[in-house]
């Protein structure tokens, strides 16, 4: 396999023939950097599964290049709009990113659970291809196109249960939350929903009403929206009692508190998380999720399953409800399911969402033909390669070597996951005092040698793992290394 040389920039200053450069902003004072920045050596402008599988530092990172790109995002991008590391992405595929600099960084992200399938997956960009040399927007409310019924078809054929289902399209994961809670109460003619601690649903209005977090996603966005009532997340570590207590008892406690403060024939959904995503990672115990699903059932609750960060085969499965079997009335998903093109999907049972007179649903982007047509070559590749089997293989190999590092840093008061969808929480040793700070520097030390991490957590002391599900277990391995180096920093 081809070896990264080092950075043209690092090495001479000078830029080589062919490579791009990013023009500077008119009047802007420049410096060598800024007048002639290297994005990516020639060789490697094109990404996807063909660059070289391997880490390779030219530069500290972040490199000269990314830092001159971050002081002009400073200068042009609102400060509310945070980045995890200062490095600029010029090419990525399979298990790597390069940057600006010609550094090669494993990993860990994959766009938040975006690129499943990898970055410029073969079968996506064919697919997104060809359908932009036809055309590019019509709007499906005005000229409607196949790709966006074969999406739906597809939604069908895979999401849980093999009852008549119907889907919309949309453009995130909040607006696929906030239309499913709209269907949900158009067609039970109920208002109040349910959501859980430490869940997280999106940055709009009434997904800030759901999401638990307050800072950064609800600090100073008030008022939220109204009938919004929150219970207990079976949270193992975490619950009164430990996982024992929370196995027997999270159930009937938030059954019990639905039946009090809200009264079952006034709620149109509980909405959760199979697993927790921004909250940390939650898995809740065996039994919880079916015995939710009955409940809602039972008194006539639509059951929404918010599979955006766990869907599409991240945790082992196509979608993490199948682990127990569990079929909820409604399902919700973006992030995975176009390959990194923006696209979201509310699927539930026909009689739900057919409740909805004709011209409820819509928007002008949603269903995009291009992001349709990357869905669909997204899931022939997750369906083509065993995507599923793949993450199975990848927890089979990150939760054992986590576990054995748990037990030499106390640090480490968890590991969870199921898949690729694997985390660690950090506390005070012998507590369940949160350490944000141990985290943070423990990413920081991931970032400075090449492997790019994520945190998460209600208190900010989770480190996520999400590598695309074509990391080569090679790649795998090293990222798994230098978090245990990064552990013996502490």
């Amino acid at each position: 396999m081809q070896a990264f040389k080092g950075s043209p920039c690092a090495a001479s200053g000078a830029t080589r023939p062919g490579a791009r450069r990013v023009p500077s902003a008119a009047g802007q004072k420049t410096g060598l950097f800024s007048r002639y920045i290297v994005l990516i050596m020639t060789e490697f402008a094109v990404g996807g599964p063909g660059l070289p599988q391997q880490r390779r530092l030219v530069t500290e990172i972040p490199g000269p290049v990314s830092r001159e790109l971050m002081a002009r995002r400073s200068q042009a991008v609102a400060r509310g709009v945070s980045s995890t590391m200062p490095v600029f992405a010029t090419a990525a595929g399979g298990g790597v990113i390069v940057d600006a600099d010609g550094n090669s960084l494993i990993d860990f992200g994959s766009g938040i659970a975006v690129v499943s399938v990898g970055n410029a997956a073969p079968r996506v960009v064919a697919r997104a291809a060809e359908q932009a040399a036809r055309f590019t927007h019509t709007c499906f409310m005005v000229t409607p196109y196949e790709g966006y019924v074969a999406v739906c078809e597809e939604l069908a054929r895979r999401t849980p249960g093999d009852h008549e289902k119907r889907s919309a399209l949309f453009n995130s994961g909040a607006e696929a939350v906030e239309n499913a809670v709209k269907i949900a109460r158009y067609a039970t003619g109920r208002q109040a929903v349910v959501a859980f601690d430490h869940a997280y649903h999106g940055r709009t209005n009434l997904t800030m009403a759901l999401t638990a977090k307050n800072m950064p996603y609800k600090q100073g966005f008030g008022p939220f929206a109204g009938e919004i009532y929150r219970v207990p997340m079976a949270y193992p570590l975490r619950w009164p009692g430990g996982p024992d207590a929370c196995r027997s008892d999270a159930l009937r406690v938030v059954t019990e508190l639905i039946h009090t403060q809200a009264g079952e024939e006034n709620v149109a959904a509980v909405i959760i998380e199979p697993v927790q995503g921004e909250g940390g990672f939650i898995v809740p115990p065996p039994g919880f999720l079916p015995g939710l699903a009955e409940f809602c059932a039972r008194h006539g609750i639509v059951l929404i399953a918010d599979e955006i960060q766990s869907g599409f085969c991240r945790t082992g499965d196509w979608f993490a409800c199948d682990h127990e079997g569990v079929v909820p009335d409604m399902v919700t998903t973006a992030k995975g399911i176009a390959g990194g093109l923006p696209l979201a999907a509310v699927t539930g049972r026909a009689e739900i969402m057919d409740a909805v007179h004709p011209g409820g649903l819509g928007g002008t982007y949603g269903g995009n033909p291009v992001a349709c047509a990357a869905a669909l070559g997204a899931i022939e590749t997750m369906a083509s390669e065993d995507l599923a089997g793949r993450a199975r293989r990848i927890g089979e190999i990150m939760l054992p070597r986590l576990r054995k590092l748990a037990e030499k840093h106390p640090e480490i008061a968890d590991v969870r996951g199921r898949g690729a969808m694997v985390a660690v929480e950090l506390t005070v040793p012998g507590t369940l005092e949160p350490s944000p700070d141990v985290a943070a520097r423990v990413a920081r030390a991931c970032h400075r040698a090449g492997l790019v991490v994520l945190t998460c957590g209600t208190f900010y002391n989770v480190l996520r793992f999400l590598p695309p599900l074509v990391i080569g277990e090679d790649l795998l391995e090293e990222g798994l290394s230098i978090l245990e180096d990064a552990f013996s920093t502490l």
